[in-house]
């Protein structure tokens, strides 16, 4: 057995027999190679937020693109508008990576949230025999007991001039009492038939090298890339009917039928109209 990286408080790096540490060692072993993405891999026991330790980093030009920031523990995570995001120590997956497409034009680095949630599904549905569904614009669906449930999230924001930091949150292992509102859910819950975090972090940030590659390929275009035929296809917001709840207490109802090239969600009213609304523009995305 190769011995894991972390330990916890206590010192004792099997505290919980449920949740053994990762190995950064194997991880990249595994994942960071010559001509590949992953630059280096980085594992930490606890810190506020991965996404703000790697943007401050490659502010500071102390992280090279393809930089991975893992962390065991986050005290201070967040989603999308700055919502909370808790979970127990080892529970899941916390990681940010740094991707800097400067051949793509800006205006498509919109795509970078929904690439990811491609490529987080596609991961994990291979390595952990989850059938996943992605929310419009950034949340990673389950199935629990017969109930869709967010099991994960994901975040990008700016890193400097030439930068994007990608944030991905997955609950793995998370218990029935432990899940922070009634509605989430997690892998373990949807039936995982595999629950150990070092291959399902191995498969996920495999699947966002060959994406994140097809996509920088095709200079961004979502179409020739194929992102954005697969982000539809799993897009389980599409077909439904939807209140997009927007700033200044406006709304929008509808029934959301397609993402467009600038990946927008395009919302049918009962008027006839069609009206594209950016996750930008969005406060809360419900079901109508």
């Amino acid at each position: 057995m190769t011995p894991r990286d972390a330990a916890d408080d206590n010192g004792s790096r099997w505290s919980d027999l449920d949740r053994p540490p990762l190995n950064a060692a194997a991880l990249r072993r595994a994942l960071v190679r010559e001509g590949g993405l992953w630059s280096g891999i980085e594992v930490v026991q606890r810190t506020g937020s991965t996404n703000n330790d790697l943007v401050a980093r490659a502010a500071a030009g102390r992280a090279a693109e393809g930089a991975v920031l893992v962390a065991e523990e986050q005290t201070q995570g967040r989603g999308r508008l700055d919502r909370r995001w808790t979970a127990p120590p080892r529970s899941g997956l916390f990681f940010s990576v740094l991707l800097k497409p400067t051949e793509v034009p800006v205006a498509r680095w919109g795509w970078l949230p929904l690439l990811t949630g491609v490529a987080v599904a596609t991961g994990l549905s291979r390595a952990a025999g989850v059938d996943t569904a992605l929310k419009w614009p950034n949340d990673l669906l389950v199935t629990v007991g017969g109930e869709e449930r967010k099991a994960g999230g994901i975040l990008a924001e700016r890193a400097g001039e030439d930068g994007v930091v990608v944030g991905v949150g997955v609950n793995v292992t998370l218990r029935t009492e432990e899940l922070p509102v009634p509605l989430a859910g997690s892998l373990a819950l949807a039936g995982a038939v595999g629950t150990d975090r070092d291959p399902l972090l191995r498969a996920v940030l495999r699947s966002l090298e060959d994406w994140y590659g097809r996509w920088r390929a095709a200079g961004g275009d979502p179409g020739a890339s194929g992102v954005h035929d697969v982000y539809a296809a799993g897009c389980a917001t599409l077909g439904r009917l939807v209140r997009a709840e927007l700033p200044g207490d406006r709304a929008l109802v509808g029934r959301a039928v397609a993402v467009d090239g600038d990946g927008r969600l395009v919302i049918a009213t009962e008027e006839g109209a069609r009206e594209p609304v950016g996750a930008g523009d969005v406060v809360h995305l419900r079901p109508a």
